[in-house]
């Protein structure tokens, strides 16, 4: 399950280039989006789209479905970054709709910017390790140029439910990280889980197995 950022900081503009944040990951997710969709089912909530003052502006506009490259793009292409950023709430939502607590769930967090909603990253992220079955989700941090932030605070989510937290400023390194935390994660392997990249998802001349990757 992708979070998707729609909050008013993503129409920022690049200092370099001028390109609004929204634009570069849109961008990064044409790329990677149909590499993914064969072999991992997608699912899209969206936070921010609302007024600017509505924390309550979240929305799950796809559950995970097979295939859906093309259902998946067509909705990001309508995203217009308004509002605030309860990411805290659009986690837990995620969480919820992947039915976390009787299965295993993959959610992907991109953000900009940190919670402004009163939400608490940190106890979410203890409170999904304990009652999930095996929940993971990872995190993206993007502000091009750094801004002087390493990580935003989300990253104990990923800490605490031990997904990865990238930090990246440039469309590559987004590309990069979208393709590191979409790919097919191989078996847990004591406490250090490790990423398949999308060739070994689905070798040359083999069925794809979208069981072992659905979320």
């Amino acid at each position: 399950m992708i979070v998707f950022d729609a909050s008013g900081s993503m129409g920022t503009t690049d200092y370099a280039l001028k390109v609004p944040r929204i634009a570069r990951l849109k961008q990064s997710l044409r790329v990677v989006v149909p590499e993914v969709a064969p072999v991992r089912r997608l699912g899209l909530i969206v936070y921010g789209e609302g007024a600017y003052d509505d924390c309550n502006a979240i929305q799950l506009h796809m559950r995970p479905t097979a295939n859906a490259a093309d259902q998946l793009l067509g909705i990001v292409e309508t995203i217009n970054p308004r509002g605030r950023t309860p990411l805290t709430e659009s986690v837990r939502q995620a969480a919820e709709a992947l039915d976390f607590r009787q299965q295993p769930a993959v959610i992907v967090l991109v953000t900009d910017g940190e919670e402004t909603c009163g939400g608490d990253p940190c106890a979410l992220g203890t409170q999904l390790e304990k009652s999930g079955l095996d929940v993971t989700v990872h995190v993206i941090g993007y502000r091009e140029g750094g801004g002087g932030v390493d990580y935003f605070k989300a990253r104990c989510i990923a800490d605490a439910t031990g997904g990865s937290y990238f930090a990246v400023s440039t469309e590559d390194q987004l590309i990069k990280a979208l393709r590191q935390t979409l790919g097919c994660p191989f078996l847990t392997q004591g406490a250090q889980r490790r990423f398949a990249t999308l060739s070994q998802c689905r070798p040359a001349g083999a069925a794809i197995e979208t069981h072992a990757c659905h979320r």
